[in-house]
C-alpha cells in the first residue's frame, strides 16, 4: 500500500524523476525522492506496475516467444515436402491418377530417380565378392553381361602363386568397388592347352567386348604385386574408378632409380680412387 500511497500522492514531474536500479538478482528498486520501494519482477501484470510504465519508470513489459509459433513451423516445413517423396515405386504407381499434371511430370523424374538408386541397390547386393565361373558360364556371365556392367575375369591355375597373390587382391577389389564384376575361372575350364607362361591373364570386358587385358606375371605387376598397383592397372583401362591420386608402383620405380644412380656414382667414385692408388710408371 506504501506504493499505492506515494504514486497517488505525487505529481507528475516529481514521479517522472524516480530513478530505477536492477541488481543482478534481478530485484527492482525504485528510488522515488525522499523513498524507495523495491519489487521482485518489473513484468509481474500489476496496477501499478501499469502506471509505472505509464509514466515511463518501469520499460515496456517484454513480450514473450510464441511458442506456439515456433512449434507449428516445423509442421509446416514437413507439409512442403510433397506426398509422392514419401512413397515407393508401387505406391506411385497406384496413385499416380491423383495427382494434377505438373506433379505427374515431377513424380515421373522422381520415379525414375528412385528407380536408379533401386538398380544400383540391386547391382550392389548382387556384386562385391569375386565368384567362380566355369567355362560353360563364361558366355552368360561374361560375354553376355549387361551393357552398364563392367567384367574382370581371372584366368588362373592353382598350382602357380602368383595366380593365388591375384585372387586375394581381387577379392579386396571386388568389395571395394560392388558395381564391378569380379569373376575367375580355372583357365583349362575354359582354354584348352593354355601355356602356364601366360598366367596370371586378367581380361576385361565391357558391352562384350576386351577393353583391356594383362597377361603373364610381367604385365600383371610382378610377383610383388600390391592391391594398390593392380587397382591403378585396372583404372588405366577404365575397368573401375579408383580414388589414387598417383600410380603407386611410381614411387617404387623413383627408389630403385635413385638406388641405381647411387651405385653408379659409388662405382665412379671407387674407379678414381684406383686410379689414384695406381704407381706411376715413368
Amino acid at each position: 500500500m506504501e506504493l499505492s500511497f506515494l504514486v497517488q500522492n505525487m505529481d507528475i514531474g516529481s514521479l517522472q524523476k524516480a530513478s530505477i536500479k536492477v541488481f543482478r538478482s534481478e530485484k527492482w528498486q525504485i528510488k522515488i525522492p525522499g523513498r524507495e520501494w523495491s519489487m521482485k519482477d518489473p513484468n509481474e501484470d500489476t496496477e501499478w506496475n501499469e502506471v509505472l510504465r505509464h509514466f515511463g519508470i518501469l520499460p515496456p513489459k517484454e513480450k514473450l516467444k510464441d511458442e506456439t509459433a515456433e512449434m507449428v513451423l516445423p509442421s509446416q516445413k514437413e507439409a512442403e515436402v510433397k506426398p509422392y517423396e514419401r512413397m515407393n515405386l508401387e505406391e506411385l504407381k497406384e496413385a499416380e491418377d491423383d495427382f494434377d499434371e505438373a506433379d505427374r511430370k515431377a513424380i515421373e523424374m522422381y520415379r525414375q530417380q528412385r528407380l536408379q538408386e533401386w538398380k544400383c541397390l540391386q547391382r550392389m547386393q548382387k556384386y562385391g565378392e569375386l565368384r567362380e565361373i566355369s567355362g560353360e558360364q563364361y558366355v552368360k556371365e561374361v560375354t553376355n553381361a549387361p551393357e552398364d556392367v563392367c567384367v574382370i575375369i581371372h584366368l588362373y591355375r592353382t598350382s602357380i602363386p602368383m595366380c593365388l597373390l591375384v585372387n586375394g587382391h581381387l577379392s579386396l577389389l571386388a568389395r571395394k568397388f560392388p558395381e564391378v564384376k569380379f569373376l575367375k575361372a580355372i583357365v583349362n575350364s575354359c582354354i584348352q592347352n593354355y601355356n602356364d607362361r601366360y598366367l596370371p591373364t586378367i581380361l576385361v570386358y565391357k558391352t562384350g567386348k576386351i577393353k583391356g587385358r594383362f597377361i603373364g606375371i610381367a604385365e600383371c605387376g610382378g610377383i610383388y604385386l600390391k592391391v594398390e598397383e593392380l587397382e591403378w592397372k585396372l583404372a588405366e583401362v577404365g575397368a573401375i574408378e579408383t580414388d589414387l591420386k598417383e600410380n603407386p608402383q611410381k614411387s617404387i620405380t623413383n627408389i630403385m632409380t635413385l638406388a641405381v644412380q647411387n651405385i653408379s656414382a659409388h662405382e665412379d667414385t671407387n674407379t678414381k680412387s684406383s686410379d689414384v692408388m695406381k704407381p706411376h710408371i715413368t
